[in-house]
């Protein structure tokens, strides 16, 4: 199994297409993303290897080590700001577990749950969980409260959170910030200096392409101050290989302290996912994938959105849905609707696909 190669020079978005065998009519990255074919082959070549006795913890972990730098230019942090996970509610929790008793938490009402169920299970202590509108969710934080969680976009209809403004007013209420970018990672381009978030989660199989099994956790060291690293293991330690027993806890600086045991053959798929990500211009990405769900809407009389999410309304009989899978097209029903999502590998013959089978 070939070590993966770190890589820097820009990836045009032509060349990130073609890494992407064509699935026609496969409008569904926001539940999970398509392999590039360097991730099957990596994959194929790891169970080769396996089967074959040559597989080894070191190598696996050079597959870590590469999704790590690649995520931290991905998200625009310093790779030690970056802990590694298999889900992300496990990485929510840890900001959960951290308030204290009588805590005040605001969500966006109908955001996904592992946003707001790790924050509902503290509800024995006193946590409270204040559930609003995404539009009025900064003047929701702006009457108090200790921690503000939301994803950046949303997973059933593809709204973007106003974050500047959600900042703005956790900041002048001390309010601890988190932010899930499993929905936008990949498409949206992500600013720490404008979102500034102490702790980010994102899971890293829908729009970055990666194997189920992947997720990162960043933090600022204000945030590594009040996190507890509840599932500390060897990986964990500042050197995991002198980690393996005993009771002389070490834990690694910075966010790596949050570390858990990686799966170790998501990791070798998601290597050369999230490298390619981390090379090609995600402002391109952003035209290419809003440009379609945008293009969608005006064919069908909706305004524009800004996202690369298009959520149409369905019938309780869900026909909508049932049209658009006749015609060989892979969406998902959500939220009483059904979600579409653009992502590189899309074309404008999806957008006409769509459009033949809703009006003809």
């Amino acid at each position: 199994m070939a070590a993966p190669s770190p890589a820097t020079s820009t990836l045009p978005l032509a060349d990130l297409r073609a890494r992407v065998a064509p699935v026609p009519g496969y409008l569904d990255a926001a539940t999970s993303g398509l392999p590039l074919t360097t991730t099957t082959a990596a994959l194929r070549d790891a169970l080769d290897a396996w089967a074959a006795g040559h597989a080894t913890p070191a190598t696996y972990d050079l597959a870590v080590a590469a999704s790590r730098s690649a995520y931290a230019r991905i998200a625009g942090v310093d790779v030690d700001r970056v802990a590694i996970a298999a889900q992300s509610s496990p990485l929510v929790g840890l900001v959960a577990a951290a308030l204290p008793d009588g805590a005040r938490v605001v969500v966006p009402d109908g955001d996904f749950t592992s946003v707001t169920y790790p924050f509902l299970a503290h509800a024995d202590r006193g946590v409270r969980v204040r559930a609003v509108p995404l539009e009025h969710l900064a003047d929701a934080v702006a009457d108090g409260c200790d921690a503000v969680a939301t994803s950046l976009v949303q997973s059933r209809d593809g709204r973007v959170v106003d974050l500047a403004a959600v900042r703005a007013a956790a900041s002048d209420v001390g309010a601890l910030r988190v932010l899930d970018v499993t929905q936008a990672a990949g498409w949206y381009p992500l600013d720490p200096a404008t979102h500034g978030p102490e702790v980010t989660v994102c899971s890293a199989y829908k729009w970055l392409c990666a194997p189920r099994g992947t997720a990162f956790l960043t933090t600022t060291p204000e945030a590594d101050a009040r996190l507890r690293p509840l599932a500390a293991g060897w990986y964990a330690g500042a050197d995991p290989w002198t980690s393996v027993y005993g009771t002389d806890m070490r834990l690694a600086p910075g966010a790596r302290r949050f570390d858990t045991s990686p799966a170790w053959l998501a990791w070798v798929g998601a290597a050369p996912a999230l490298e390619a990500f981390a090379r090609v211009d995600v402002a391109e990405v952003h035209a290419h994938d809003v440009g379609l769900a945008d293009g969608l809407r005006a064919r069908l009389g909706l305004p524009a959105a800004g996202s690369a999410i298009v959520s149409l309304p369905d019938d309780d009989a869900g026909t909508v849905r049932a049209r658009l899978t006749a015609a060989g097209l892979r969406v998902a029903g959500r939220g009483g609707g059904v979600r579409l999502a653009f992502h590189v590998w899309n074309d404008a013959s999806d957008v006409e696909r769509v459009v033949a089978a809703l009006t003809t």
